[in-house]
């Protein structure tokens, strides 16, 4: 199979938002730090690692590197930002019990997606 340029270009797009669908999920109902703040370092320099593999395999210069990596971190910035007013609002809408509620039924929601995916996030049948 010829590997060309448009097959490295979801590639790189998925490897630099993998660390954005972490935070996207952490911390917009609990006031707790983000994910990625609570992620060892290891982990953080080994997701930079691979990061910098895949710059590396697709051929992006080292300015243009410094360049997509200033806007991940300012993306990541936004979204953080734009999770803590979102989550400001919904203190104000709901009240404390209604919280609860929502965190819980949201709980049960994703227990139950889970449960339908099987491991790994293959359907329960393609998982044997």
């Amino acid at each position: 199979m010829k590997l060309t340029r448009s097959f490295f270009a979801p590639m790189l797009l998925a490897v630099v938002l993998i660390p954005f669908a972490a935070t996207a999920n952490a911390d917009h109902h609990g006031g707790k730090t983000s994910e990625r703040d609570n992620m060892p370092e290891h982990m953080q320099e080994r997701m930079e690692q691979r990061l910098q593999a895949v710059y590396q395999k697709a051929g992006i210069s080292e300015e243009k590197q410094t360049q997509l990596n200033e806007a991940r971190e300012s993306h990541y910035n936004a979204m953080r930002e734009l999770r803590e007013e979102h989550y400001g609002r919904m203190q104000e809408i709901l009240t404390e019990e209604e919280r609860a509620a929502l965190k819980a039924a949201m709980r049960d929601m994703q227990k139950d997606y889970r449960n339908k995916r099987g491991d790994r996030g293959m359907a329960p049948e393609a998982a044997e």
